[in-house]
Order: C-alpha cells, then structure tokens, then sequence
C-alpha cells in the first residue's frame, strides 16, 4: 500500500539503525509505494498446530511459549556448534555515488558484516553490508584465509543478498543452515555473528519480544519483523538467529536510543527473497496494490459511505496510475476482504493467537503477476473483483544502489533525474535542507505513465555561454523547444536531435533557458575538458545514444536506396 503519511514514515525510519555504520546521507527515505510480504497460511498458528489447539487464555498461550523456551535453551550449545561452521565474516570494500558530481564516485570505504551457509552452497547476508560493493572477501570462523566472494543476487527492499565463492576450499568442513519459522514471543534465540568490539566470532541470546511490521531502513520499506532483546550491533549485520537448531532471521538493524532492541528479517521473507531468485534468476521484489488506505474507524465515515454494522474495511483515498488497481479499483471504495480474509476497520487480519498484522502483507505472499480476489463496498453494492498484483516503482526512486547515476551534460547545464539520493547529498536533515519542491514532490507525487522521470537541473558549470542562468538551479525542467520532458533520455534525445537555430528549456516556477544551440555545442566539450569530465552523458544515455545514431544511419541509407 502506499504510505498514508510520507513525513510520518520518514520520522518512523530515522529511529532505526542499521547494524553496519552508514554515511548519514546515504540512508533513504521511506517508499511511497511500501510493499510486504506475508507467510502462507496466515490464519493458522507457526508449524502444523491449528488455530483451535493453540491456547486461548494468556495464562495457558505464555506457559506454552515458556515451554518452548526452555526446549530452545537444552538445544543452544549444539545450535551455536552448528553455526560455528556455517557463519562467516565478510569484508567489502565499497564506493558510492556522488550525485552532486555524477560523473564520479565518493571514497572508496570498508564495511564488515556477518553472513552464513545455506543449501546450494550459498552465503546468505545483508544487502547493506555489500551495498555499492567493489571487492567482496569471506572468512569461515577458525581459519585465517580470506576467499573471493560474488554477489549472486541482491534485495535491498528487503536487506538480503546471496553470495558465492567459487573456491573448493573454502567449502570443505562447512555446514549448511537450515530456515526453521517465525517464533512465538518469549522464544529464545541466540544471535551468532562478528559484531564491533573484536575480531572473533561472537554470541548472544536473547527472548522474542514482538512480532510486526517494522521500518527496514536501508530498503526504505515497511515488511514483517522480528523485535529480540539480544544486542545487535555494527557487524552482526546478516548473522543468524538460531532458535533450536533452525534460522529464526537474520540480523539487520537495531532502535536507536534504545538499550537492547535488536531486529531480525523473519523466515517467510527470506523465503520469499529466496524463491524469487531460484524461479527468476534475479531479485523480484515484493508485490503492492499501489493503494493508499485510510481506516473507517470512525462511525459517521462508516454511515455516509453506507457500511452495515457488520461490515468493516478500509477506506481507498489514492491509487497509483500504473498499478492493476487503478483499472479496478475507484477512489471511495470500501475494500472488505482480500482472498476471503476481512479486513478489520483498522486495515489489520488475524495473525496467529489473538495477534493482528496489517493486510498488506497478504498482497506481498503473492507472486508477480499472481491475481488475487478483492470484496468491496461500492455505492451500497458489495462486489468482488480480480487483481494482478505486481512489484511497483515509484515515480521517485528511494535507492539506487549498486548503479552509477544518470546525468546530461549540455552548455554547462548539468541535467539529472530526481531520486532520493540526490537529495541525501544535502546532509542528515536533508528533508529540511533540500529545495522544499523537490522534496514534496520525492515523497508524494506518482508517476503518471511507465518510464516517467523527474528531470531536473541540478547545476550549472559556469561559462560564458551560460552566464545568468546559475541561479536556475535545482529547478524541475518541464519543457524543451516545447515538447515536455518524459525522462531524462528522452531530453537527451530532443537536444542531441536538435535542427532549430535556438534551443529553450521550460523550467518549474515558470524560468526559461534560451541557448543558441551550435554555440552551447562547441562550448559543451570546452566545458567538459575545463572540468575533466569524462564524458557528456552517463554510459546509460551513451548506449542508448549509439542506437539512436545506428538506427538515423540505417534509414538514411534505406532511404537513398529507394
């Protein structure tokens, strides 16, 4: 679903902390379009233990969860020997982009983080202790040999990645975790990783405190958690939490200001990560409605909206364009169900014993493409319609990890496209600091059409041929020589295509740029070689440029031939 409150989300984010240490602006925003996952069999109690059997009294449900501790504290020491041999420390080294020069990276940095062993003979991490990775390295616990590592696949929605190391070697005497189920609350756990404060592998237990949806920072989205008591610090990042003598989750931040609140990535998503990268070959993402929900638990809403006594739901206030539900749905409607589960007025299901989750994470259990039933409440009538649910991408991206930005260089006039990092370049309290229309737009508006961009001005490097415009600045361009502006290629397109005498940029609040177009042309390479830019458009428009001219070559021809 979409975020209700774009501010009240980022508020949300800014008290988490991932394990690893983060440059302050490279931690993203909260999504928009926030999608989750949910576990199959959502009404039913973990393992094969229907929803009847589990005890209904507080009494009756806190002896049993204290019964399954105490089986988890009889299985601890041979739970941490079987990590021993399966969880390893890893070292990246890593270098982010500068979005204010995109045609260059920061300083290369380290990080070390944890991982472990699964089947397939596979390394299962964090995707933010390899985020913008340049050189990975693995080491099993016991040995002083570090080992080439790949990345395989990577999630950063859901902070997970999947490594590979090619060496024989290192495989020998390792053993390979096996995924077990979300714990009650009050289960133990003990949590195995190289946090900071040494070099050694280290251990620490801990209880099941709650059980939610919970801000994952570094994917900027809002999926199920698992809240321990046990300490999670820099470097535990992507270590198991063993309960038994199965992976409960996997470490990946803890609250800020908090003593001991640590947070694990549960099983089903994890399987889920999992699932989608053997099916597909490539991370998949989790599935949305595109739909931003308000909660009709206000009983006049609920009258003039013409809900029975018995009916509850949510309330449909904004659907995005590009989702299936903008062809179903309609604003006002009142969603009732989803697959047969209601929806309780506050937007939440059952989960478990006497436990609700919000019905958001049922939409993320299906897979791409996969439709799902919807009951609703519209003008009075109850209908039920089909939904493809699919992964959705906001009109303003919240990451661009592992990618080299995009930029347009011409006459001086650095052009770019609105993403979340670039605003992060405007420090740790970049949502004050940064231009106020760029960073309403980043966090509310939504695309209206696939490929849409938000192409803005970020720079002018200074020239004759461009002298009065540099206060034009962080400006959204909206128009050239009158055609409006898809994307950022597609401007590079209109300019590099140009055969008018002049060239004119509409910009926001109504600013305009005029150039004569074969004098900013020859200025465009003295400008370059000025500032020791490599080149006037980033290697995605370069590829993309080289079509283009292949294509106007291969008409041209055809044409003088007829």
């Amino acid at each position: 679903m979409l975020s209700s409150s774009a501010r009240t989300a980022r508020r949300l984010c800014s008290s988490y902390a991932c394990c690893i240490r983060y440059q302050s602006s490279s931690l993203p925003s909260i999504s928009k379009n926030v999608t989750h996952f949910f576990v199959n069999g959502l009404l039913q109690p973990r393992g094969t233990i229907p929803a009847a059997q589990v005890a209904t009294s507080s009494s009756s449900f806190c002896s049993f969860a204290n019964s399954r501790s105490q089986l988890n504290e009889t299985d601890t020491y041979s739970a941490i020997e079987i990590a021993l041999d399966s969880v390893v420390k890893i070292f990246t080294v890593c270098s982010s982009p500068n979005y204010f020069l995109p045609w260059q990276n920061k300083p290369q940095r380290e990080n070390m983080g944890s991982g472990f062993s699964i089947h397939g003979k596979k390394i299962l991490t964090n995707a933010h202790v390899v985020a913008d990775h340049t050189f990975v390295l693995v080491r099993k616990h016991g040995s002083p040999t570090k080992y080439r590592a790949e990345i395989q696949a990577i999630g950063h929605e859901c902070d997970l990645a999947i490594l590979v190391v090619e060496s024989e070697e290192f495989w020998q005497g390792m053993s390979f975790l096996e995924l077990g189920d979300i714990p009650f609350l009050q289960e133990a756990v003990a949590v195995v990783g190289y946090p900071q404060g040494g070099d050694n592998i280290s251990v620490t237990k801990g209880v099941v405190s709650r059980v939610e949806p919970t801000q994952y920072v570094h994917g900027a989205t809002q999926l199920m958690a698992i809240q321990i008591d046990a300490a999670i610090n820099p470097g535990n990042s992507g270590g198991p939490a063993i309960m038994g003598n199965k992976v409960a989750g996997v470490a990946f931040q803890n609250l800020s200001g908090a003593e001991n609140i640590g947070y694990i990535i549960p099983v089903p998503v994890i399987k889920h990560f999992i699932a989608g990268v053997k099916e597909n070959g490539t991370y998949v993402g989790f599935c949305s409605l595109g739909l931003s929900c308000q909660p009709t638990e206000n009983i006049q809403l609920r009258e003039h909206f013409g809900m029975l006594p018995e009916m509850t739901g949510v309330l449909v206030s904004k659907i995005n364009p590009l989702s299936d539900a903008y062809k179903v749905l309609r604003k006002d409607d009142i969603i009732l169900a989803f697959d047969g589960v209601p929806i309780a007025n506050d937007g939440t299901v059952p989960f478990r014993n006497r436990e609700r989750i919000t019905f958001d994470h049922l939409v993320s259990m299906k897979k791409p493409d996969e439709t799902a039933l919807i009951r609703i409440l519209r003008d009075g009538d109850v209908q039920e319609l089909k939904i493809t649910c699919r992964p959705l991408q906001p009109l303003v991206p919240v990451h661009q990890f592992d990618k080299l930005p995009s930029y347009y260089i011409f006459a001086g006039l650095v052009f770019v496209p609105l993403t979340q990092p670039y605003l992060h370049e405007y420090g740790e309290d970049w949502y004050n600091s940064s231009p106020r229309r760029l960073c309403e737009r980043a966090l509310r508006e939504l695309p209206k059409k696939s490929g849409q961009q938000l192409v803005i001005l970020s720079q002018v490097l200074m020239d004759d041929i461009n002298a009065g415009y540099e206060r034009l600045a962080e400006l959204q361009v909206k128009k050239v020589n009158g055609v409006e502006v898809e994307n950022l290629k597609h401007l590079c397109e209109i300019v590099e295509e140009c055969t008018a005498k002049s060239l004119k940029f509409d910009l926001d609040e109504d600013r305009v740029i005029v150039l004569n177009y074969n004098s900013a042309k020859i200025a465009t390479s003295k400008i370059l070689e000025r500032h020791r830019i490599p080149s006037a458009m980033s290697t995605d428009l370069t590829d993309q440029q080289t079509k283009l001219t292949e294509i106007n070559f291969i008409k041209h021809h055809k044409t003088r031939l007829l």
